[in-house]
């Protein structure tokens, strides 16, 4: 969540917004708690993937505590299982990521004013679902008391569960029979998550070309369709709602 500082001329937020308010944590675990199961069996899943993908208990317990990006994390597997090249793998995690720059710039206007090491730690605990359910709650960047605290409310319990969840299934993941096709439980995980973020048809666009290009370019080399597709659609994503704000605009 890299956040841009505070623009020049913008009120100062009040100190005592960012102070602890244990009723504003509260609210926001409640908000985020219906989702902590699917995110701690969708976690279980990528730790098992990630031990049958030919990593060791330990390296899949570091990748998890340290990288925290379920979706890069499978996309890279099967590169790192492939023997590709390290910038590739690096290359593919990052096209995969590339949506937190959008939910940095979302969440830019509301938390700009802390320092950059605060930042930088939210933004490494920061999650799909929770930024959504944080902007779902806070439309408007205007400050307001009690906001960090129900950020970190929904923020904290999500990363517990993720990692709770996989490192339950990196050190259980050598005791899953392969027949049990965890890989594909992997690929419907996925799809709970994407599934509702697909908010207007620009979103929608974006998938279908990516999903059309990822199996028309399913055999190059190093699984390098699946940066493809992910480039191809991110850029339809953003032509068509450029041009449907022009429309609009008249």
């Amino acid at each position: 969540m890299s956040l841009p500082h505070r623009a020049m001329g913008a009120p100062p937020i009040p100190h005592e917004f960012d102070r602890p308010d244990p009723s504003a944590f509260r609210a926001g675990l409640q908000t985020g708690l219906p989702t902590l199961f699917g995110i701690g069996a969708w976690g279980m899943v990528v730790g098992v993937a990630m031990v049958k993908g030919g990593l060791t208990v330990w390296q899949a317990a570091g990748m998890t505590l340290v990288a925290f990006a379920g979706s890069a994390q499978l996309a890279s597997l099967p590169l790192i299982a492939a023997g590709a090249p390290v910038w590739v793998i690096f290359a593919t995690a990052l096209v995969v990521n590339l949506r937190f720059v959008i939910f940095s710039a979302l969440l830019g206007p509301h938390f700009a004013h802390l320092p950059l090491r605060q930042r930088f730690y939210l933004g490494y605990i920061s999650g799909d679902i929770s930024i959504a359910l944080f902007l779902r709650h806070y439309p408007q960047s205007t400050p307001a008391p009690g906001k960090l605290s129900f950020l970190k409310g929904l923020m904290y319990p999500n990363w517990c569960a993720w990692q709770i969840g996989s490192l339950i299934g990196v050190f259980l993941g050598s005791a899953v029979p392969a027949e049990w096709q965890l890989g594909f439980a992997g690929t419907l995980a996925i799809l709970c998550i994407m599934v509702p973020l697909i908010i207007n048809k620009p979103a929608l666009v974006g998938v279908l070309v990516a999903g059309v290009v990822a199996v028309l370019a399913h055999a190059l080399p190093y699984k390098l369709g699946l940066l493809v597709a992910v480039l191809l659609g991110m850029g339809t994503a953003m032509v068509c709602e450029e041009t449907s704000n022009k429309v609009r605009r008249g």
